[in-house]
């Protein structure tokens, strides 16, 4: 529950940007979702190498190997700080050729790459809170992880309106405002991380000895974290083709998908949260030879993630004017935007319950398994299928396209967790305790 919440907040910066952007003008808010794809590209990076990180440590300590773990925790962090500095001299170099493959509009142009060339500048400082949060993670540290998220998020929360409208001493920044103040929060949940760590430590320490790159324990973390970050980076992908495909209709689509990401993040940040938990979890049982507990983890995140997806479908059906108020629309995105979010949100619960396995696969270090059912649900079905039904239905035949892609994807999904978990289970049965499930 702890690490869901996280999730939600982490990527309430987003949101936020998007609440208070939105009332500069409709072309800030179409600026800031076609930016959107780089910036999931970026935290697809990040975090799915953290996830590597996060795995490998828990392994280790569930084996109780602690010089192990420590190596982890110091390599990891060092890789993904390299990372985070690499994707923000790209980014910002691309920014302005990126937005203008699906708009030609100056002022769209121009405040997206405003945004982008602040926003990724704090690329390093951010890859190195997100090692942090899936460190203390592996040691058990929920609740500080959580509040030092929170501590980020309320402080950009804080700033956004001041910063963006000129309130009080601030000047007026509008979009930069909002990429200045998303870059400050990250800083300060980073700030909060290293109190935490020099003064209530935790069992797994980062030292400059232990950075010496080692082939076999990079390997494991690439081993996982390149699978999760391709899994991660998929929805740029998606949102990328998608926004090309509603383009072709109206730039109000464009509007109504970026305001429907926004939205359902909180139900899947919510489930992704989850089963960030179910990787450790999995993979400490795997070290420490406990095939029940795997199991039963397993099937309690399944539950979980559909009632998730469940409550997520209620409040869609329920209060889609309300949703889509919120990001300020013009008459015609109002209209389009509560049709599209009532359809939209059928297909929750199935994509919880896909976002479960993929985890659970991850746990399993099946890396290559876990992304190919992402790439099914987000795009390998979907892509094709919204450019075949928005041809033949017209708009809603996209929007109906994400509950047939999901539909289909859970089922293949479920098939093949059951077969793996059974396969992996006995093999742990018959390993020696100090062999790695991965060998």
């Amino acid at each position: 529950r702890l690490v869901g919440s996280e999730m939600c907040i982490r990527d309430s910066y987003n949101i936020s940007d998007s609440y208070f952007v939105a009332r500069i003008s409709e072309d800030a808010m179409t600026a800031l979702s076609l930016v959107f794809p780089l910036q999931n590209l970026v935290n697809a990076v990040v975090i799915g190498f953290a996830i590597g990180i996060n795995a490998t440590i828990a392994y280790f300590l569930g084996a109780q190997k602690q010089n192990t773990a420590d190596k982890a925790a110091s390599l990891g962090t060092l890789f993904n700080m390299i990372h985070g500095l690499i994707l923000a001299v790209v980014c910002i170099a691309a920014a302005a050729p990126f937005l203008a493959m699906f708009t030609d509009k100056r002022s769209i142009i121009d405040m997206g790459a405003a945004y982008a060339q602040i926003v990724f500048l704090f690329a390093v400082p951010n890859a190195a809170g997100l090692c942090f949060e899936k460190i203390f993670q592996s040691a058990g540290r929920m609740k500080t992880s959580m509040l030092c998220m929170l501590i980020g998020c309320v402080t950009n929360i804080i700033l956004d309106p001041f910063m963006i409208f000129g309130i009080g001493f601030f000047p007026e920044m509008g979009i930069r405002g909002a990429a200045i103040a998303t870059g400050i929060g990250q800083m300060a949940s980073l700030v909060s991380y290293l109190l935490f760590y020099f003064f209530k430590p935790i069992p797994v320490k980062i030292r400059w000895k232990d950075m010496k790159p080692e082939a076999e324990l990079s390997r494991k973390m690439y081993s996982i974290g390149v699978p999760a970050t391709l899994s991660i980076a998929l929805p740029s992908v998606q949102v990328s083709a998608l926004n090309a495909i509603l383009a072709v209709y109206s730039a109000s689509y464009v509007l109504v998908l970026g305001a429907y990401f926004k939205l359902q993040t909180f139900v899947y940040m919510a489930v992704f949260g989850l089963n960030n938990a179910l990787i450790p979890i999995v993979a400490f049982n795997i070290g420490a030879k406990h095939a029940e507990r795997i199991k039963k983890v397993i099937r309690l995140s399944g539950a979980y993630s559909a009632l998730i997806g469940l409550v997520g479908l209620i409040i869609m059906e329920m209060l889609p004017i309300q949703l889509i108020s919120a990001f300020a629309p013009s008459e015609e995105m109002f209209l389009l935007g509560v049709t599209a979010l009532r359809i939209l949100g059928l297909s929750f619960v199935f994509g919880g319950i896909s976002v479960m396995t993929c985890y659970a696969l991850q746990g399993f270090s099946r890396g290559i398994a876990s992304l190919l059912i992402s790439a099914l649900r987000q795009v390998i079905i979907l892509l094709p299928l919204a450019s075949i039904m928005g041809k033949m239905m017209g708009i809603n035949g996209i929007w109906w396209s994400f509950l047939i892609s999901e539909t289909v994807t859970v089922v293949f999904a479920i098939i093949y967790l059951g077969i793996a978990e059974k396969k992996e289970l006995s093999f742990l049965a018959s390993m020696p305790l100090e062999q790695s499930i991965a060998e």
